[in-house]
């Protein structure tokens, strides 16, 4: 059976007097792709940022590689867990190649130049994102599809075995969402990193994810596999409306799509 990376156990956090995330649950392997669903502020970003560590505090347990969130070093952590934040159209004055760069600070002293590991790192990581082409580039210059690759080819260069995703195909049109699915189901599959994606796309989930985990109101609707989360009556039950569930014309998978009003 495979390792456990991520270990949630009955977590609750709350900023004041407002409960976020209510007695959440989540059991992570090794190897899996796992999506978090859920209708807006169930709590998905909050998860994310209290597994990383950018929120600190909350009741209950997190592990990370089998050893409690709060006894690892901010440099231990991000050896194991990298994180790639969702978009929101800033963009910092540095080239592609410096911004992925930036992924090695585990391994980099503030003293010392980059040495031949981080430059190959940087250069596998832009080679399997596909973003060596434009490496000279501005971050500013590139489109958002663009961008959000360069932000994952950092996540890579990071070298952690879990990559944690905040919606990361906000704003996308169709062709940059499908490029960027098919990355991380290639990065998840071929090179064997533990994918940990929040998303609103619920159809993408149940194709890409082994496991899917539904948020409503803080607490967990819905944690099991991707297959059973199609189901007419989970959905309604997490979204407030009706769903029809159909067959895809191409590829027979079921598909889920809003009841029109």
């Amino acid at each position: 059976m495979a390792n456990v990376v991520i270990d949630i156990t009955s977590f609750s956090f709350g900023v004041g007097d407002k409960e976020i995330l209510d007695n959440v649950s989540l059991t992570v392997y090794e190897g899996e792709y796992v999506s978090i669903v859920g209708p807006n502020g169930a709590g998905k970003t909050t998860l994310l940022k209290c597994i990383s560590r950018i929120h600190r505090g909350g009741r209950g347990r997190i592990a990370v590689a089998g050893k409690n969130l709060e006894d690892y070093s901010q440099k231990e952590l991000a050896l194991k867990v990298s994180y790639v934040p969702q978009a929101d159209g800033r963009h910092a004055p540095f080239t592609v190649r410096e911004f992925v760069l930036m992924g090695r600070y585990p391994y980099l002293s503030p003293f010392s130049p980059p040495g031949p590991s981080d430059t190959a790192a940087v250069q596998e990581a832009l080679e399997v994102t596909g973003t060596l082409e434009f490496s000279e580039r501005f971050l500013g210059t590139l489109s958002g599809g663009e961008r959000q690759k360069v932000y994952i080819a950092a996540a890579l260069a990071q070298e952690a075995g879990v990559l944690l995703l905040d919606e990361p195909t906000t704003f996308l049109d169709p062709k940059h969402e499908s490029d960027i699915y098919r990355l991380l189901a290639g990065i998840n599959r071929k090179r064997g990193v533990t994918v940990v994606s929040v998303t609103h796309d619920i159809n993408s989930a149940v194709l890409t994810s082994r496991t899917v985990l539904a948020l409503k109101g803080g607490r967990v609707a819905f944690c099991g596999p991707a297959q059973d989360f199609i189901n007419e009556e989970v959905l309604q039950n997490i979204y407030e409306r009706t769903f029809s569930l159909m067959k895809h014309p191409h590829h027979g998978g079921t598909i889920i799509a809003p009841e029109v009003p």
